[in-house]
């Protein structure tokens, strides 16, 4: 028996030696691809830090973001609260019928105010003469929480209180056009492909030609979505698909930020760490998409956040130009130093997951 607990001794002695040894031999790892962000480096090491205890709190977080097989303990982690502890859901996010998502709770009225406040800001300021439209783009909670028993946020009371709130505005309900099949299994967004009664819907309300014509083509590379990493459970990879057809094909992107034309699809993403980003490349804060083929010379712009990229492409057949502007990253105070407003329609689209959090709308 005392033979036994002393190899058992060395055996885990030997472990923890290896791993310290291993953390302190190898190269630091500068950024997790699956959690999407940039891991801690090794703090700065002075007297001043030491005596004020702020090098522990910094070093703490290096120790923990480059420990050796870190991906594998988050996954054995989750598996064990998952499956052995029986809890619901792992750093915010739960499965429900083979798709994560984040629980999203409770509703914060504040937020959404604030939301509301600063688009009467902006309808005030540029928008007198436009005809305005609204929609809100459930999260993907809003059809999975309730029916599988996860805490939800009151989706209804956001959508009256946008409508409301919104007077100026025709809103378009969305919420019966889309399921949790819609969006991607493991990550936020929905799924382009699927996205055409959505479009319909808008382009039908704003009197504009719907896309037509517009075939599915699968791209070869696996997609793995945000919640891919924060879930650090084993999924399988969504497919990622994209919409061609001669008239989109033919429409052209003009890139504010970097002063470069492309197409809808921004190719060279599919080679990056976020291959949803491939959809007008992602977060930028002022596109426009100029359509050759256009049979009138309306304009649109669209206030969106994420979501918009995948579908702001495909409100454009009808539209000399669709602007595309995320006032996240660029002031509402400075949109008439980019964009001459004249009458343009003008659409608010908006997901309940940034209404909910709209700090960053400015």
């Amino acid at each position: 028996m005392r033979r036994r607990k002393i190899i058992g001794m060395l055996l885990v002695a030997a472990l923890w030696l290896g791993l310290t040894g291993w953390a302190w031999l190898r190269p630091d790892t500068e950024l997790s691809v699956t959690e999407r962000r940039e891991l801690a480096q090794m703090p700065e090491v002075s007297w001043e830090k030491l005596l004020d205890g702020s090098f522990m709190p910094d070093f703490e977080s290096y120790t923990l973001d480059q420990f050796p097989l870190r991906n594998g303990f988050r996954s054995l982690k989750a598996l064990v609260q998952y499956k052995l502890m029986n809890q619901l859901d792992n750093n915010g996010i739960y499965i429900a019928d083979g798709s994560a998502a984040a629980l999203e709770y409770p509703l914060n009225e504040a937020s959404v105010e604030h939301a509301l406040g600063v688009f009467q800001k902006v309808y005030d300021r540029y928008l007198g003469e436009s005809k305005v439209y609204a929609a809100v783009v459930p999260d993907k909670g809003y059809y999975l929480a309730q029916e599988k028993g996860y805490p939800t946020m009151d989706y209804e009371k956001l959508f009256q209180m946008v409508e409301q709130g919104m007077p100026y505005a025709d809103y378009v309900n969305l919420n019966d056009l889309l399921s949790a099949a819609d969006y991607y299994r493991t990550d936020t967004h929905w799924r382009q492909e699927n996205l055409l009664p959505v479009a319909n819907r808008i382009c039908e309300v704003m009197s504009t030609e719907k896309p037509e014509g517009l075939t599915a083509k699968k791209q070869e590379q696996p997609f793995y979505g945000v919640y891919y990493g924060q879930a650090a459970l084993p999924m399988d990879a969504d497919a990622l698909y994209t919409l061609e057809g001669s008239w989109l094909d033919n429409c052209t992107v003009f890139n504010y930020e970097t002063g470069k034309t492309t197409g809808v699809y921004d190719w060279g993403k599919l080679t990056g760490d976020d291959l949803y980003e491939v959809f007008l490349s992602g977060s930028v804060s002022l596109l426009r998409i100029d359509n050759p083929n256009a049979t009138t010379d309306r304009e649109l712009i669209v206030f969106r956040d994420s979501f918009g990229s995948s579908l702001a492409p495909l409100l454009s057949r009808g539209y000399k130009t669709v602007t595309v502007v995320d006032i996240r990253y660029l002031s509402s105070a400075m949109l008439d130093r980019f964009i001459d407003f004249h009458g343009q329609d003008v659409l608010f689209l908006y997901s309940t997951l940034v209404l909910n959090n709209s700090n960053q709308l400015q």
